[in-house]
């Protein structure tokens, strides 16, 4: 198991129920790959440096996340198809 931080920009224009659905559709995912959320963070809606998909901001949140390795490809392929995650990263801590 290592430890990961996942930033994800969330769309702007989603009411606070899409919101939370999102974020929990995400901690599913992760815990469904057998890993655990250890910390979320909502940053909120902030402005973007330059606009993705013709939006000039979006609602930030940070994972810290535990799990496999060899999960880890799963869940880039589901965040990328999910349409209201705007963009995301994945990376290593320590």
């Amino acid at each position: 198991m290592r430890n990961y931080e996942l930033m994800c920009v969330i769309q702007p224009d989603l009411d606070e129920t899409a919101f939370n659905g999102v974020l929990e559709k995400v901690k599913g995912w992760i815990s469904e790959s057998g890993g655990s959320v250890d910390k979320a963070e909502v940053w909120g809606r902030r402005k973007m440096a330059y606009s993705i998909n013709k939006q000039r901001e979006g609602q930030y949140v940070l994972l810290n996340v535990t799990m496999d390795p060899a999960a880890t490809s799963g869940l880039e392929r589901n965040l990328r198809y999910q349409e209201s995650i705007i963009r995301h990263m994945l990376s290593v801590v320590g």
